[in-house]
């Protein structure tokens, strides 16, 4: 930490804000870390992405470049170091979504609608060259994190994956395996800014979008409404899929389908993220989020598109009461990842 301190220090004097007054912003469930610099009234926002941590600041970068081409508010590079993994970005400010709904839950269905429409504006636009593009197999195959985590920590064995990945690879090519889209990854409130001095879908500020790749039409929208962080009311949830699969030109039901299809992958990976950062990353804070993904994961697997599916997790998946957690958090940074 030191070093990485010296050479942000480093960095930051040779764009002439070595002088700047710093501030801890935010950190992550990666290793990145956020500070705000602060110098004669003006601010940015520093990114530190230690090099071979799994992000590469040059993605950002690149991915940056595309939003900014096609109208929507990613902040802009400043300045770059991508051999030792610095950004100095342009400072979007606080308005989180997130922090907004907190004072102003009026606002959700507003906040939301917004969010959508940026979907459906990034959708309509060619993406750029070279993003990865998994099969059904390959989702289905990160779902399976469920079994190798959340499963082993909560029973000390790890589930056979063969029966659960084929059930989800099933089910993913049967409703959610259609034309690819661009898609930004973690879509949700706490990557969300609300920018009211922008006009139509650059009021929306976008933030940590660096592993966005090929990915489902619906997948975004279902990290948007299916949110680890918070409830999203049910009316605001039903009214926003059903404009955006109007806006994209969808059938309703075609698309709940493969929503709850993709819903259900993102909750079982989640299950197993949070639980590895807690056994491998020292990071128990992300178990109280898992009972809420656990209600979202059943919400999903309801759905007749996942009845196989629904009846493997049954088996091999206990809830996470508070004894499980507890469980869970017992062995906090005890395994090697």
């Amino acid at each position: 930490m030191a070093d990485r301190k010296t050479a942000s220090t480093s960095f930051l004097s040779a764009q002439g804000w070595g002088n700047a007054r710093r501030h801890f912003l935010a950190g992550d469930a990666s290793d990145r870390r956020y500070d705000r610099v602060v110098l004669s009234g003006k601010t940015a926002i520093l990114m530190d992405a230690p090099p071979g941590t799994g992000d590469d600041p040059a993605d950002f970068v690149s991915v940056a470049h595309h939003l900014h081409g096609i109208g929507l508010s990613a902040p802009k590079i400043l300045a770059k170091d991508l051999t030792q993994g610095f950004l100095l970005i342009e400072d979007l400010g606080d308005e989180l979504f997130a922090r907004v709904l907190d004072h102003a839950p009026q606002r959700e269905a507003a906040l939301y609608q917004a969010a959508a429409a940026v979907l459906a504006h990034l959708h309509r636009h060619s993406p750029p060259p070279g993003l990865p593009d998994l099969s059904a197999q390959d989702w289905a195959s990160a779902a399976a994190f469920a079994l190798d985590w959340y499963a082993f920590g909560a029973t000390g064995e790890r589930p056979d994956r063969a029966a659960f990945v084929a059930a989800l690879a099933d089910a993913l090519h049967n409703h959610a395996d259609g034309p690819r889209v661009m898609i930004l990854r973690d879509y949700h409130t706490e990557n969300l800014l609300d920018l009211p001095d922008r006009d139509g879908v650059a009021a929306v500020g976008l933030l940590d979008f660096q592993l966005a790749q090929m990915g489902q039409p619906g997948y975004d929208l279902v990290s948007l409404l299916q949110d680890a962080r918070r409830d999203v009311s049910a009316d605001v949830a039903t009214l926003t899929m059903a404009r955006f699969a109007d806006a994209t030109g969808r059938d309703r039901h075609t698309f709940e389908a493969s929503c709850a299809v993709l819903g259900a992958q993102r909750a079982l990976r989640i299950l197993g993220i949070f639980t590895r950062l807690c056994m491998v990353g020292g990071k128990p804070g992300y178990l109280r989020l898992m009972p809420r993904v656990w209600g979202q994961l059943h919400h999903n697997l309801a759905h007749p598109a996942l009845s196989d599916l629904r009846q493997i997790c049954a088996t091999l998946l206990p809830a996470p009461t508070d004894t499980i957690l507890q469980k869970i958090g017992d062995q906090c940074a005890t395994h090697s990842p």
